[in-house]
């Protein structure tokens, strides 16, 4: 018996940034992911979530960059793990590297397009 394959369903590496429902107030953000640009807004307690490529060359970079109305500004450059990698900001929107959060510093690195700190 022979068996078609039609349609592949492969899964992308995702990043995912958890914000703290113990946060008081929204943040703005811009996921670019080798260019391609998604703009959006986390409320506390929510989250973000991008994808990177299955097989990325050595030009390939993905950054979330995040702030409030105040002076909270932030950008992490990420290299996605297969299958997901989290960053849990705490409730002032920081990156919680804490043991045992959850967050993959690991993964984590100074953005190559904006100066704001991890």
């Amino acid at each position: 018996m022979f068996l078609a394959i039609t349609h592949w369903d492969i899964a992308l590496p995702t990043v995912t940034v958890h914000y703290s429902k113990d946060a008081k107030e929204q943040l703005k953000y811009i996921w670019n992911v080798q260019h391609r640009i998604f703009k959006g807004r986390m409320q506390p307690g929510g989250g973000t979530r991008d994808y990177g490529f299955l097989s990325p060359d050595e030009k390939f970079f993905m950054e979330i960059s995040w702030w409030n109305d105040g002076d909270l500004r932030h950008c992490v450059n990420i290299t996605p793990k297969w299958p997901n990698t989290h960053i849990y900001l705490d409730a002032n929107g920081d990156i919680d590297h804490s043991e045992g959060s959850g967050t993959d510093s690991d993964r984590l690195k100074q953005c190559i397009t904006d100066t704001a700190p991890p």
